[in-house]
């Protein structure tokens, strides 16, 4: 599932293309909006929220999008070669008369009424990257169930929105803690850093091509997709395991070193090779 800077791309994009211009061709390809057609409608704006993408129309009408784990938009010249994959992935074409935007994959797409936009991102937490952001808001709701691993606690997006699985992983790194840490246990002092150092790593990133954690030009992140090389500050091996219920896969990166405290259970199953190559993020 993709960061919240990744969205925050995407929503550029998509608002340097589109906004302001009438549309001259929608296609949706989903069979509930197959005869929708917003054609000689103005598109005022798109803007993220979390994980969310919010595209709004004159007339109060607005797409929701959400990319998920393979989702995502592509913006291309006229005459220019659609790349992102073949036809029977597209699920949105948004045309102007210089830009189309094509949505690939979207897991999440639906038409409603602006007015109604609270529905779908009305359970958000703040937005690390939005004008709701609110540091102490944020950290209540994370301490609000003490006993819940910090890993699972920062990736729902009702405490805080636009964490994923790489940004979950660098942040207890960088805490020193382990992803399975209580979030009661989370010594006063790393708490109260935590969602300033949250949102600092999202800014830091929202307008580069390459995530980068380090600060260091020859490795990009500590430990996200990096099991089982050296830990790049003590150098033990990177340990790698799965995170959650178990519904979901949420490969979960750390150094026993360096974080030290409580490990998967017994039985969890862990990753001692590379099963979750680090891929850049798509522009």
């Amino acid at each position: 599932m993709p960061e919240g800077d990744t969205v925050w791309q995407a929503a550029r994009r998509l608002h340097e293309a589109l906004a302001g211009k009438v549309l001259t061709r929608s296609d949706f390809r989903v069979p509930k909006y197959a005869t929708v057609d917003l054609a000689g409608r103005a598109v005022l704006n798109t803007i993220p929220r979390g994980k969310h993408l919010l595209t709004r129309f004159e007339d109060g009408l607005t797409l929701h999008t959400h990319l998920r784990m393979e989702g995502t938009w592509k913006v291309y010249d006229p005459g220019e070669r659609w790349r992102g994959g073949p036809a029977h992935q597209i699920r949105a074409v948004l045309s102007t008369a210089d830009r189309a935007a094509v949505g690939y994959r979207l897991q999440v797409l639906e038409l409603l009424r602006t007015a109604d936009e609270e529905r779908v991102v009305g359970h958000l937490g703040p937005d690390l990257l939005g004008p709701d952001w609110d540091p102490e808001r944020a950290l209540a709701n994370l301490l609000a169930d003490p006993a819940r691993p910090l890993g699972e606690a920062l990736l729902d997006q009702r405490n805080l929105a636009g964490i994923g699985n790489i940004y979950k992983s660098e942040l207890c790194f960088l805490l020193g803690v382990t992803p399975w840490l209580p979030v009661g246990a989370l010594p006063a002092d790393r708490a109260e850093k935590l969602p300033v150092l949250a949102k600092r790593l999202l800014e830091a990133n929202r307008d580069r091509p390459v995530r980068q954690t380090t600060g260091v030009h020859r490795h990009d992140l500590f430990v996200y997709g990096r099991a089982p090389r050296p830990c790049l500050r003590c150098h033990t091996s990177v340990r790698v395991a799965d995170q959650g219920d178990g519904s979901q896969e949420r490969p979960t990166y750390w150094c026993p070193t360096c974080q030290p405290g409580p490990a998967p259970a017994p039985g969890s199953p862990q990753r001692w090779r590379e099963k979750y190559p680090r891929r850049p993020r798509t522009p």
